[in-house]
């Protein structure tokens, strides 16, 4: 089941607060590339009844019932990548580039 770390559920928060989407679930989509590397698409969203609905780490998630298998494994963080730059990744064992962040 796909997970959220702390450190990226308390910068999920902070931004929903920031930008006045409260109250709105953190809506995820995936697409697999030829060469088994994935494009990954998050932003605030309403959810429809089609949705999975989920919650990680206080954070309710949302997705398209196609985006479940692509996503199923994965993680999303939020890490420091230099000095003074912070990011979202995805860490997903069924992406190609995996291994080179693993």
């Amino acid at each position: 089941m796909f997970k959220v770390t702390k450190s990226a559920a308390d910068q999920v928060k902070n931004a929903a607060q920031q930008g006045d989407s409260e109250g709105l679930a953190l809506r995820l989509a995936a697409q697999k590339n030829a060469d088994g590397t994935y494009q990954y698409q998050m932003g605030f969203d309403e959810t429809t009844e089609d949705d999975i609905k989920f919650a990680s780490e206080g954070v309710n998630i949302v997705m398209a019932p196609e985006y479940v298998p692509l996503l199923d494994k994965a993680t999303l963080d939020y890490v420091k990548l230099e000095e003074g730059e912070f990011q979202f990744i995805f860490i997903n064992p069924d992406d190609a580039n995996y291994s080179s962040i693993s």
